[in-house]
């Protein structure tokens, strides 16, 4: 028997590389024998006591032609058939990985879970650029607002509320989730004039630009920075020893100190070392100021 050190490595096995042929892939899954339920039983155990690589094959091999029949559900959203059938198979091996025989139900009824799961996590990352379904609500519509229309259109009032109820969800999810799926993605750079002359085009470069982003605006901001730094620093010369000190010790140190360390160490009152500090500060915000 072959060790089985991490079941993800069957990744690189040929069911799960780029499918050149989608129709040859198709028929050499429909072509492997379905397992007996003790057949299927003793491979697992086999895999699970002994980590036995060929036992996991062929509990994966047996069990292609579910995933085409699962990513063929979601042939909806535009997205290569072939790329949602690989997927699939990812799940596929990790709930080889988990299953358990000794829970009395079949490898497809386990893996059923795992294989629409890697699928939906490929639709929600790839079918559009930008993420349209992120919390667990937001999921559910997903996946299953399509299949609630009953007809083309916007869903009116009674139908939000219907959908709702059925998903579990607030009807202001369904209303989010729709449009989310009615908008379209338009070219970042889009062109400014549309061919209709009534048309105005909204593309996202003409409305994300980065204030900081030209150099012209990023070479004002350093001087400027370096200009304030001076006249702070200019500022702070003026000061007497004991109110430079303070400031230092108050707002430049990196541990700052209390009034009351400050007035232990010149023998004053916290009071007196909070008027020299605002004193300082004033002095300091006119030198800047002028």
């Amino acid at each position: 028997m072959k060790p089985l050190a991490n079941l993800p490595s069957l990744a690189s096995m040929n069911y799960c590389a780029p499918i050149a042929d989608l129709n040859a892939y198709i028929k050499f899954a429909n072509s492997i024998p379905m397992l007996e339920e003790e057949e299927e039983k003793q491979l697992a155990l086999r895999l699970k006591l002994h980590q036995d690589l060929e036992a996991a094959q062929r509990l994966v091999l047996s069990h292609l032609r579910f995933v085409i029949k699962i990513a063929r559900g979601f042939a909806g959203y535009g997205l290569s058939e072939a790329d949602l059938i690989q997927e699939g198979n990812i799940g596929l091996m990790k709930a080889v990985k988990r299953f358990n025989p000794d829970m009395g139900v079949r490898l497809v009824s386990f893996a059923v879970h795992w294989i629409k799961a890697e699928i939906h996590d490929f639709i929600i990352r790839n079918w559009k650029i930008v993420k349209i379904a992120t919390t667990k609500a937001q999921r559910k519509l997903f996946f299953n607002l399509r299949n609630s229309k009953k007809r083309l259109g916007w869903f009116n009032k009674t139908e939000i509320q219907e959908v709702a109820k059925d998903l579990k969800v607030k009807p202001s999810e369904v209303m989010e989730m729709e449009q989310r799926l009615s908008a379209q993605d338009i070219a970042f750079d889009a062109p400014e004039e549309s061919e209709a002359e009534d048309e105005q085009v909204y593309a996202p470069a003409l409305y994300l630009e980065a204030p900081n982003a030209s150099p012209e605006n990023q070479i004002s901001a350093e001087e400027s920075q370096d200009r304030d730094h001076n006249q702070l620093h200019e500022a702070l010369e003026k000061l007497d020893d004991r109110s430079r000190d303070i400031l230092n010790a108050r707002w430049l140190n990196e541990n700052k100190a209390t009034l009351q360390e400050l007035a232990d160490r010149y023998s004053v009152s916290a009071e007196r070392i909070r008027q020299l500090e605002n004193q300082a500060l004033k002095h300091l915000k006119q030198a800047i100021a002028a």
